[in-house]
């Protein structure tokens, strides 16, 4: 049977940038062993959730795998607490949480605390607080990120963030988003937790050592995300393939886990710029070797360098991604490679702008004539522009496994 390696590239796609000629950092970069596989391979773009939608990082990989997030998306905070392998259990909520600075007037002066890299001296010290009947359940994940569960009796997920996602502005009270007893409840306990945790956090040595050294401290804990357990159809049940996740980031294990995967951990796999790339493909093709008919693969850091504004971090690390291509140049399997969504420099944050997707196999797809990898050049392709949720489609199809519609 034909095997498939699903390569999600965070946040690869961008705009112009003026500085580099008016090239995206895409088209900036040197990328031969991607260009390589383009001109062998047939190519489009892709919006993860429909032309002009913004797409979160949680949401699009959802659909990109297949599943419509109307049906399936429960709040990111479940996808980034499983891909940390904490358990949920039924009743639980679960939130994304990041380690930021906050001022005296609770201010938010650093979403990320200066890049914090591990935040678990930091979160051990919250982990197991209770109030009401409720325990807070926390775990350090990739750099500034943390996994919380909140664990007891009537909570709902139907609660408000207390990030703003802004620099500048007050850290939000957590408010109920409908009128049950449980959200109220919710939301009253959450609201105690961030007070006791930034108390706590404050008080850190940690924090204090960092305030010395002229580094912001990560004295409070930024939640959003919000979501309940909720199964659902495993990967394999869904396509008859044995998949697997390679990734660094929590949330990308977190929608292997969330979707049935196995999730293969790799030394040097950060999630970070400093990720060993290389180990990643050679892992993906090991599985592929082995027991696994699909291996999801996710690339982050183009997208952390989008969200700086720094394009020239993009671009070079754009390039560090090529030179790992280049092992999967003679791969017998089919590759597509594509990103979840544009994270462009100038934005610093996600857009609807779609991304640049090929699928590339001998024997498997119809090449056209488009012989570069980027936003412009692929928007030539025979694929024409694609939904996420038409991806997994054209995999299946391209691997000769769909199935016949009508006689």
């Amino acid at each position: 049977m034909n095997k498939a390696m699903l390569i999600v590239m965070d946040g690869l796609g961008d705009r112009p940038v003026r500085e580099l000629g008016g090239l995206t950092p895409l088209e900036a970069a040197h990328t031969p062993n991607l260009d390589a596989l383009a001109a062998r391979g047939i190519t489009g773009l892709m919006n993860a959730l429909g032309v002009g939608q913004r797409p979160g990082s949680d949401t699009s990989h959802l659909a990109i795998l297949g599943y419509d997030i109307e049906r399936y998306y429960t709040g990111r905070g479940t996808i980034e607490v499983a891909g940390l392998g904490m358990d949920l259990e039924a009743g639980d909520v679960a939130l994304r949480g990041n380690l930021g600075t906050v001022d005296d007037n609770l201010t938010v002066v650093d979403r990320r605390a200066g890049r914090i890299t591990d935040t678990g001296p930091f979160v051990k010290d919250l982990d197991g607080l209770t109030f009401e009947g409720v325990t807070l359940k926390i775990r350090p994940g990739t750099g500034h990120r943390a996994g919380v569960i909140l664990r007891g009796p009537n909570l709902s997920s139907r609660i408000s963030d207390n990030d703003p996602h802004e620099v500048g502005v007050k850290v939000h009270e957590v408010h109920p988003l409908d009128d049950s007893q449980e959200a109220a409840f919710t939301a009253k306990v959450l609201n105690h937790f961030l007070a006791e945790a930034h108390r706590i956090l404050s008080q850190n040595p940690l924090n204090q050592e960092r305030v010395a050294a002229g580094k912001p401290p990560a004295n409070y804990l930024l939640g959003r995300g919000a979501g309940y357990y909720k199964k659902i159809e495993p990967f394999q049940a869904r396509y008859g393939l044995k998949a697997c996740t390679i990734a660094g980031g929590g949330l990308y294990k977190g929608v292997g886990s969330f979707t049935g995967m196995d999730v293969i951990e790799v030394p040097g796999a950060t999630g970070l710029p400093n990720t060993d790339i290389e180990a990643k493909f050679r892992a993906g093709l090991t599985a592929l070797a082995g027991p696994y008919d699909f291996a999801f693969v996710h690339v982050k850091a183009a997208d952390t360098f989008g969200e700086d504004g720094d394009y020239l971090g993009k671009m070079n690390f754009i390039n560090k991604i090529d030179l790992a291509f280049e092992l999967l140049l003679d791969a017998p399997h089919l590759l597509a490679v594509t990103a979840d969504h544009s994270t462009p420099c100038a934005l610093k944050k996600h857009s609807g702008d779609p991304v640049p997707i090929m699928m590339v196999g001998e024997g498997l797809v119809r090449p056209d004539d488009v012989t570069a990898y980027n936003e412009w050049a692929c928007g030539r392709g025979a694929l024409g522009r694609l939904t996420g949720l038409q991806v997994m489609p054209e995999i299946i199809n391209l691997l000769g496994l769909a199935k016949l519609i009508g006689d």
